[in-house]
């Protein structure tokens, strides 16, 4: 009997950084809008050179597929939008 076949979950990256009450705020709304359908990547822009030089004042950042979602605050609709779009698929 074949296995049936997991649908993969997608992932959406909020950079953040240590200490950055935005940052968790944002996690904090953005969490409970995603559950079961998009796993949340939580990514520390002190981690990288690269990170931290592209988004040192402007975190939180939120990107999905390489793109920029929202900077600062969460975007609910953006966020509402790109799950619409993946209940299409």
């Amino acid at each position: 009997m074949a296995t049936p076949v997991e649908r993969q979950v997608d992932s959406i990256t909020v950079y953040s950084r240590a200490g950055c009450h935005l940052c968790e705020l944002l996690v904090e709304e953005l969490l409970p809008l995603v559950r079961g359908q998009l796993r949340v990547d939580v990514v520390d822009i002190d981690s990288r050179p690269d990170w931290r030089e592209a988004y040192d004042t402007r975190i939180p950042v939120v990107e999905y597929d390489s793109q920029l979602v929202c900077q600062y605050s969460l975007d609910v609709a953006a966020i509402q939008g790109i799950l619409r779009k993946r209940q299409l698929r």
